[in-house]
């Protein structure tokens, strides 16, 4: 069966767009290849993401297939091993920390996250899924995609695709399928007063 929960909005959650709660990150992919004009499209709308003084510091490595991705996957800690290989597409993620003026971007990494989170809803708007991992082996990720330490900022990587047959997923993966909830509105935004 493929999984196909959507989260709904609880009692006392302000009026948002459904494209947010439509958005939640599986680990259950389809091995059905996306187009090129697909992938192009996810990047695009990352490219107009807002950054500091426009310095876009994003940049995204993708891998498809090949032996490029056999290395990408190589790059995963084994626990996303297990399901990120079936995503037709894998990518890693990088800010770039300064420019060759030597400015340094202080919200470059910030920066990257609004990118990251337009790929995301991109995605949902195509009827694809993104699960964001912190679980990479980030010094390899530098050493084996030619990302110099002192130029790049290794984040995370990201399988994207269309969702997949649970069934496939390890029993303890199978249990975790499904959109977690959040913390409430009171503890993420604060109204500050210094009374």
């Amino acid at each position: 069966m493929t999984q196909t929960a959507a989260r709904t909005p609880t009692a006392g959650t302000a009026d948002i767009d459904q494209v947010f709660l439509d958005r939640w990150s599986t680990r259950a992919f389809s091995e059905e290849p996306l187009s090129q004009a697909e992938i192009d499209t996810l990047f695009e709308a990352a490219r107009w993401a807002p950054s500091s003084s426009n310095s876009q510091p994003w940049l995204f490595l993708y891998a498809t297939d090949g032996p490029e991705r056999e290395l990408f996957n190589s790059l995963l800690r084994p626990g996303n091993q297990t399901w990120a290989t079936s995503a037709p597409l894998l990518v890693f993620i990088a800010a770039l920390k300064g420019n060759d003026e030597g400015r340094v971007f202080r919200s470059g990494q910030f920066d990257t996250g609004a990118a990251w989170m337009s790929i995301a809803i991109q995605a949902v708007k195509m009827g694809l899924s993104t699960h964001c991992m912190g679980g990479i082996l980030v010094d390899d990720v530098h050493d084996k995609l030619n990302l110099p330490k002192d130029k790049f900022d290794v984040i995370a990587g990201l399988a994207i695709g269309r969702r997949g047959d649970v069934s496939g997923l390890p029993d303890d993966l199978q249990a975790r399928e499904m959109p977690n909830d959040r913390k409430s509105l009171g503890e993420v935004a604060v109204r500050w007063s210094n009374s």
